[in-house]
């Protein structure tokens, strides 16, 4: 699974939030009852994602502005869900 950029190093555990749960055909999605819910993922690895390019023109005036962006990603694996 990928997500933003996690302060955290390779091989390093982290803890994330549960937002939903799904056990069979239950779907729980409430706070209350995801209170409880812990789930451990192994950080992978830290990557940059795909470069994305804007380019601004407007016409009839010679403006041009070209920017380059990339996004700070971290690749985890999911251990444990408890």
């Amino acid at each position: 699974m990928t997500l933003d950029r996690v302060d955290a190093e390779a091989g390093s555990t982290i803890e994330l939030p549960a937002v939903m749960l799904v056990d069979g055909d239950k779907v729980t999605t409430s706070a209350d009852e995801l209170s409880g819910v812990k789930v451990s993922a192994e950080v992978q690895e830290n990557l940059r994602g795909k470069k994305i390019v804007i380019h601004k023109f407007k016409n009839k005036t010679g403006y041009h502005k070209r920017q380059g962006h990339r996004s700070e990603l971290t690749r985890v694996k999911v251990t444990a869900i408890a």
